[in-house]
């Protein structure tokens, strides 16, 4: 209400605040937020200066936006296979697809746990290869002292269902005062100064009433996270001993913020992971398939010469698997009694 009443509701010092809060959260010198997380994504990657050809490594197993941000940019999408212990990319498999048009590794951050990138940067390093991280689910997210978004330039969304939100949004996120600065001059027209054009460039402001949504959200942000990660261990608690069922868990020396609490349904389960989001559906619960197809296997991607499909046989038996179960910060003991008691007699055929 005091950015309506301010009269200043386009981006402004709300924009600001909200950017050196999420710098602060994060651990690097700049953040630049921007109007979707989509564009956050567009952004990075554009100030590679990719040309036609120029290959980007990335997951199969992501949002589309991964993909389309790839394409938007000019460049050629190529897949990398995943672990089945934290659903992202593997180093040993973005190695095995560089080739000599590699120019950038686009680790997917997902659910909210970050990927091996002491072993993806020592790659990115000796390849002289960029990193662009997608963690747009990954707000906070740790490896040892270092945070998401780190380690290359990070990309955040701040769509509505994310653990931060200013309903559409998303940030940008770099140790490089050069990177921060021509990202701020590209998503304002252009324009260093008012009517002062220095490149061609876009319109990807955030308004400062989306910021006003995101800030009050900063100060109590440990806390949703705790809270997450307290529903995430009871619901493995009770799941574990549940045959067809394997529960997600933290790796070692990592901070999962848990946007995503995803089981993968096994053969042993007495229903086929369709059924077994029908089944809970009756029984109150709503779980949510994230996602039910690896990125590449839509029609609009198929046959590009842009999107170079190889085998990755991990993402294509887990995407056949996997199922998210609530996790938010709204449940109740009652609740996760509820679920992990459905969970169980769905799988068990009771």
């Amino acid at each position: 209400m005091e950015t309506l009443r301010s009269g200043g509701i386009a981006q402004g010092r709300r924009v600001a605040e909200l950017e050196t809060r999420f710098a602060d959260l994060v651990g690097v010198e700049h953040a630049i937020a921007v109007n979707n997380g989509t564009t956050s994504l567009v952004a990075a990657l554009s100030v590679l200066d990719l040309e036609p050809g120029d290959e980007v490594v990335t997951s199969p197993f992501t949002f589309v936006a991964t993909l389309n941000a790839i394409l938007e940019a000019g460049a050629t999408a190529r897949f990398a296979d995943i672990s089945e212990d934290d659903f992202n990319v593997t180093a040993a498999s973005l190695a095995e697809r560089l080739t000599p048009r590699t120019r950038a590794l686009m680790p997917v951050h997902l659910y909210g746990q970050i990927a091996a990138m002491d072993e993806i940067s020592a790659i990115a390093e000796a390849n002289d290869l960029a990193i662009v991280e997608d963690a747009a689910q990954a707000h906070g997210a740790r490896l040892g002292d270092r945070g998401a978004g780190t380690y290359g330039t990070g990309s955040f969304s701040f769509y509505a269902t994310k653990n931060l939100t200013t309903g559409e949004g998303g940030i940008i996120t770099t140790n490089d005062a050069a990177v921060a600065d021509r990202l701020r001059v590209l998503r304002n027209q252009g324009m260093r100064d008012r009517y002062q054009y220095v490149a061609a460039g876009h319109n990807w402001r955030m308004t400062d009433l989306q910021a006003a949504v995101g800030i009050p959200q900063l100060a109590g942000y440990d806390d949703v996270v705790a809270r997450r990660q307290e529903h995430a261990r009871r619901l493995s608690e009770g799941l574990s001993g549940v045959p067809g069922i394997v529960v997600p868990r933290e790796l070692a020396g990592r901070r999962h913020v848990w946007h995503q609490y995803t089981i993968r349904v096994t053969e042993a389960a007495a229903v086929g992971r369709d059924e077994f989001v029908t089944k809970l559906a009756e029984r109150g619960v709503g779980a949510g398939i994230y996602y039910p197809k690896l990125v590449h296997d839509y029609e609009p991607y198929r046959d590009r010469p842009d999107v170079i499909v190889e085998a990755t046989p991990v993402a294509e038996r887990v995407v056949q698997q996997v199922v998210s179960l609530p996790v938010h910060t709204h449940l109740s003991p009652d609740d996760l009694d509820r679920i992990v008691d459905a969970v169980a007699s769905v799988v068990e055929g009771r």
